[in-house]
């Protein structure tokens, strides 16, 4: 199976920094991704994923201020 078959051009609404791979049955891209709409409307997901994308940014504001 050809790599691009099964991975979207868009970002992963879950897994930060990764393109949507299209891991859900059914779906064509994170706009209809059931694990996308949980994670989303999950008030504790939400927060969790926030943090975590806070974190991600912080780390690399860090690196790009130490070239």
């Amino acid at each position: 199976m050809d790599e691009r078959s099964w991975v979207s051009e868009a970002p992963c609404r879950v897994r930060l920094g990764e393109p949507c791979r299209l891991c859900v049955p059914g779906a064509t891209g994170p706009q209809d991704c059931g694990l996308a709409y949980l994670v989303m409307t999950d008030p504790y997901l939400c927060a969790e994923l926030d943090r975590m994308r806070s974190e991600l940014l912080a780390a690399q504001t860090d690196l790009s201020s130490v070239r």
